[in-house]
């Protein structure tokens, strides 16, 4: 009230905002007239799919003839427990125990690196460079070289290892070691990417607030720990929920590093949903693995999305 009285009298009359108004500009047909195209790529290319993916899940699906497709109803969902080779829970575990490595190793590589390069310079600005590039470069291209990387016979990795004079590894042709060569690679591919939100995140913390927390006596650790990582907690948030996702759903690599791997070694969910709808043509089945997947996704990001809420309102 008194501030009213004031911009009164200095001649600025606050404008009041009644909740009716603020209503209806929301839902003015021109803010619907804007968003139109936006929602129409969204519906098309990503609601439609999705939705067209449920429908095929409950049929014996005839992809030469669709109006021979058969509706089974639940029968792919219940045939995911089935104990056939390989397993929807065999491939599921894969895809979590990837995700899982992916999420840990990475943030933890990521926010280690962005630490090291938090101060500028012109040689850390070319390692920011050299670290982002390999999550500019393709894929396809990139795993390829990987591959001959960990080639057992000529690959570098065993070069290095025999270098050394440790013991050699079939890397990617070994069922124990197939997929961390996979791992390796893709924290390799998607670090430079986490590095740069990490160093956003780090931009914006006042030096003040670690220099006061020296002068008080913490070292470099409690330094860290009680004054850069709550202010990193929504960047860490946001990089766990988009490592997670895009882990659940990796699939070229896969393709390109050994195509399921040895003994099913690094068959995930989303190679699995490829095997069986366009190796094998059983697009019901597929589809059903691409619900599940999908489900699986949302569930993981939702579940890291309230814990995250109840972390910044706990801090």
């Amino acid at each position: 009230m008194a501030q009213d009285i004031e911009l009164r009298r200095a001649g600025q009359v606050p404008v009041q905002v009644r909740p009716g108004r603020v209503k209806r500009a929301r839902e003015s047909p021109m803010g619907w007239l804007y968003t139109a195209p936006a929602l129409l790529i969204f519906s098309v290319f990503i609601i439609g799919p999705t939705a067209y993916t449920f429908y095929v899940s409950t049929f014996h699906w005839n992809v030469l003839n669709t109006a021979m497709s058969r509706y089974v109803g639940l029968d792919n969902y219940s045939a995911l427990f089935d104990s056939t080779t390989p397993s929807f829970l065999s491939s599921a575990w894969r895809s979590l125990y990837f995700s899982g490595a992916m999420v840990i190793g990475g943030t933890a590589v990521s926010l280690a690196l962005a630490l090291l390069l938090q101060r500028g310079g012109r040689v850390l600005g070319a390692a920011r460079v050299a670290l982002f590039a390999p999550h500019a470069t393709p894929i396809v291209a990139t795993s390829l070289a990987w591959v001959w990387i960990f080639n057992p016979q000529f690959g570098l990795a065993d070069m290095l290892l025999k270098a050394f004079h440790l013991p050699v590894s079939q890397w990617l042709f070994s069922p124990t070691w197939a997929m961390p060569s996979v791992i390796v690679y893709s924290l390799w591919h998607e670090v430079g990417f986490t590095v740069v939100l990490f160093l956003g995140g780090l931009a914006v913390i006042s030096p003040e607030l670690g220099e006061a927390a020296q002068m008080d006596g913490a070292n470099a650790w409690q330094q860290f720990w009680h004054v850069t990582w709550p202010q990193l907690r929504p960047v860490t948030l946001f990089v766990v929920v988009i490592t997670s996702i895009s882990s659940l759903q990796a699939f070229t690599q896969f393709y390109e590093m050994g195509k399921g791997g040895p003994v099913y070694a690094t068959t995930t969910l989303s190679y699995l949903v490829y095997q069986e709808a366009f190796v094998l043509f059983d697009t019901g089945y597929g589809a059903a693995l691409a619900v599940v997947l999908f489900i699986v996704t949302a569930a993981f990001t939702l579940l890291q999305r309230r814990t995250g809420e109840r972390i910044a309102d706990a801090g």
